[in-house]
């Protein structure tokens, strides 16, 4: 059988895969949503939902760097990974292994489309197509909404040591832009490094400091208030703004509350 993934690479399988690993967190996640937990073999360390899994589950390493090995001895009928978050020089090795897919997200459609084609990969066309149909759903709640509301100027912090943000090509700033966010570095690449003192004008109106993957707390939220005394400081989880699949169904909730909690004074 002949499938294609995201880059549009064309792989070939025998059969339908029953022996996955995957290698990309959200992916897991996502997998299992769609029941395909039993199938699963092999995770990162960084697969923490469901919760049990890390405990249930053989990891093999985290999402740049792997154990071959551990991966070989698996026999996995195919190994899923994302552009993004492995890297080329493994997936050249991996390739070796299994038969790999590759993901490549930037926006919500490519989101529900790596669903759809989890879902014919792996003959769970139904449960992919009620996925798809149920974020379909909550993101046009989420636009009736917050109908007649203006975009907000807005700053993503992901990293800190140095400063860095979300940029334009991102998944993280496609959202911001379904959500009413306006990047102020949306003229920029990816994750760029930026100067605190003056690469951010008084006119940002919303600062975000994401749980993921820099550890942002409360203690930095104060702190960037008291530096930008104009702007609302809002703690945000990165899992909500960062994880395709399964997760983007309670994503439109959560923008909706950031979205008012930000209009408070």
């Amino acid at each position: 059988m002949t499938i294609v993934d995201q880059l549009n690479r064309t792989i070939q399988i025998m059969h339908i895969p029953k022996r996955i690993v995957s290698l990309v967190p959200s992916q897991t996640e996502l997998l299992c949503d769609l029941g395909l937990e039993p199938s699963l073999v092999g995770i990162t360390k960084f697969c923490v939902h469901p919760k049990h899994l890390l405990s249930n589950k053989q990891v093999v390493g985290g999402t740049k760097q792997v154990h071959f090995d551990k991966i070989k001895a698996l026999q996995p009928d195919i190994i899923l990974c994302n552009k993004e978050e492995n890297t080329q020089e493994m997936i050249e090795v991996l390739e070796t292994i299994a038969p790999v897919h590759i993901s490549d997200i930037y926006t919500l459609e490519d989101c529900l489309e790596l669903i759809h084609m989890y879902g014919n990969l792996f003959t769970v066309e139904d449960k992919a197509g009620k996925l798809v149909a149920t974020i379909k759903q909550e993101r046009l709640k989420f636009q009736e909404d917050i109908k007649g509301l203006a975009p907000l100027k807005t700053v993503y912090f992901i990293w800190k040591h140095p400063w860095m943000v979300a940029a334009n090509h991102t998944f993280i700033n496609n959202l911001m832009q379904e959500a009413l966010f306006e990047n102020l570095f949306q003229n920029l690449e990816r994750y760029p490094e930026i100067d605190l003192d003056k690469d951010i004008d008084g006119q940002v109106e919303v600062i975000m400091l994401s749980t993921e993957p820099f550890p942002f707390k409360d203690s930095h939220v104060t702190d960037m208030k008291n530096k930008f005394p104009q702007a609302k400081v809002l703690l945000v989880d990165g899992e909500l703004f960062s994880w395709y699949g399964s997760r983007l169904a309670k994503s439109f909730e959560y923008f909706k509350a950031l979205r008012f909690e930000s209009l408070k004074g």
